[in-house]
């Protein structure tokens, strides 16, 4: 599973980084690159990076790795 998080992880700071642009300068990067907010690759890439902004709310509340593994030395 750590890859799945690593590739959320990528797509929420793209997301981020998206809506920093749209907030500061108003220029959403992702229709500018893909032919506008309503075209299908922008809408596939908007939902990407809500499943993976959802998919990284669920490392909150995940145990990490040291706390299952048992120490043994």
């Amino acid at each position: 599973m750590v890859i799945i998080d690593k590739i959320a992880l990528t797509l929420a700071v793209i997301g981020a980084l998206n809506w920093g642009s749209v907030g500061l300068f108003g220029f959403d990067c992702v229709a500018f690159l893909c032919g506008g907010p309503a075209a299908v690759l922008s809408r596939v890439i908007y939902t990407l990076v809500g499943a993976a902004g959802l998919w990284c709310a669920t490392l909150l509340f995940r145990d990490s790795e040291e706390e299952r593994t048992p120490y043994t030395a």
